[in-house]
């Protein structure tokens, strides 16, 4: 088994004191539980730096914060050319009635400071322009190429103190990059920032991989990959990029899934026609087979408490999404709907079940509640699959496929991303077409 490490992944950054205080609770806040909401105005200032290296960095992180804000649906970040104070110290309060004229409700300004040791010192201040009230401040100290991770990291302050909630910006998303002709695709594991920066590929596409999924420390990937035409599980160390295979097993494995905790795999495991459920505890590589039953079982997705699954099953003479006891007792069915189920995910919130849902020739990206309730479906396409959470439980990624046009030729596969309303519907561009994303947890 492969030494399994706790550590920052692509950035090494260390959190400064923090330097301001909250003076009062703020009153401007969002309610995102409560649908489609108005996008809320918010002032986003550049960030001063003192010469041009921390001058650009301000410009750059101050356009991360900007765009990762505007993409979650609930913010709309104000034209600076209509600003009137120019923010170059936090230590000068905004003139709030300048901010109200330009219907600001918050405020954020930053400043980047170069440090003897060659670090940078980013800090942000984020304001209630209605309440006259500081909201949250922070500091921070990291090498100068780590200035994006900080963006995010801001963001995500920004998000939690006006909304109530975890943000989801400092994540990354791992996808099937393919390539090629519709009958010889490449398929290959690549790696992003939410946003579709610092893209790179973890595999050179010699051997088919399908389904990434992330362990909850974000530094291993479990996948299916062909190797020789066999289906096998694999695990797979981002940093080290050392790929192992899960266990040899006499069928074909497949869809895996990490347990909450990390020390477990769940999978799919296919022998003389029959397809069961598994779980592999990853310190003893002990196996334990879950379901037995002669039918398809597959996709199992576990609780965030880890006491129960969810799957799909056709059991019952069609695919549907069934919930389980972890040990694999008392299954039960809890779609009903009209057509096929599949794909099913669970929040990291534990509230609801994400879905895929096949009707008359479309494809719906859906949710439930785990007892089958409050069915809503989200999306839909001629090919939309593979719901993944963002670790909030507040936003879904999903791969859709358009329809084939003229000689078919036309086949581009394409990452979404979707809020629970249902309205927030964005592209996340990629260098080729990609499928079957799966969302990291925050990064430690």
């Amino acid at each position: 088994m492969m030494k399994r490490l706790i550590a920052l992944v692509f950035v090494v950054l260390v959190a400064a004191p923090v330097v301001f205080v909250t003076q009062a609770q703020a009153q401007v806040k969002i309610d995102i539980t409560r649908g489609r909401v108005e996008p809320m105005p918010i002032a986003i200032t550049t960030f001063a730096g003192s010469n041009d290296q921390s001058k650009q960095v301000g410009r750059d992180v101050s356009d991360v914060i900007s765009k990762n804000l505007e993409r979650s649906g609930l913010f709309r970040p104000l034209d600076p050319k209509g600003f009137i104070q120019e923010m170059t110290s936090l230590e000068v309060q905004p003139r709030f009635p300048d901010w109200r004229a330009l219907t600001a409700q918050a405020l954020v300004q930053g400043v980047v400071e170069p440090q003897p040791s060659g670090q940078l010192r980013i800090a942000f201040r984020l304001w209630d322009v209605f309440g006259g009230q500081q909201m949250v401040g922070q500091a921070y100290v990291t090498q100068p190429e780590n200035w994006r991770r900080v963006a995010h990291i801001i963001s995500d302050a920004i998000y939690t103190a006006i909304t109530g909630e975890s943000g989801y910006f400092d994540t990354r998303i791992v996808y099937i990059a393919e390539s090629g002709p519709a009958l010889k695709r490449i398929k290959r594991l690549a790696i992003m920032d939410q946003d579709g920066a610092s893209h790179r590929y973890l595999t050179d596409g010699a051997n088919l991989v399908l389904t990434p999924r992330f362990s909850p420390t974000t530094q291993e990937i479990t996948y299916l990959s062909f190797f020789r035409n066999v289906p096998r599980v694999y695990l797979f160390n981002i940093d080290t990029g050392r790929q192992e295979v899960l266990g040899d097993f006499p069928g074909m494995s497949y869809a895996p899934r990490f347990s909450p905790d990390g020390n477990k795999v769940v999978f799919s495991m296919a022998q003389d026609g029959n397809s069961d459920i598994y779980e592999m505890d990853l310190r003893t590589r002990r196996t334990t087979k879950l379901t037995d039953h002669p039918s398809i079982d597959t996709s199992p997705s576990y609780s965030p408490n880890r006491e129960q699954l969810t799957f799909n099953s056709d059991r019952g003479g069609s695919q549907q999404l069934y919930v389980m006891n972890a040990d694999g007792s008392n299954p039960q069915r809890i779609s009903f709907g009209q057509g096929k189920y599949g794909t099913p995910v669970w929040s990291p919130r534990g509230d609801l079940i994400a879905f895929t849902r096949i009707n008359q020739g479309s494809f719906y990206i859906g949710v439930m509640k785990p007892d089958g309730s409050a069915e809503r479906l989200l999306a839909e396409g001629y090919l939309v699959e593979s719901p993944t959470w963002a670790p909030n439980g507040r936003v879904l990624m999903y791969y859709a496929q358009g329809k084939p046009v003229g000689d078919g030729s036309d086949r581009r596969v394409r990452l979404f991303s979707i809020d629970l309303t249902g309205y927030n519907q964005r592209e996340i561009l990629t260098p080729q077409d990609a499928s079957d994303p799966a969302w990291s947890p925050l990064i430690p």
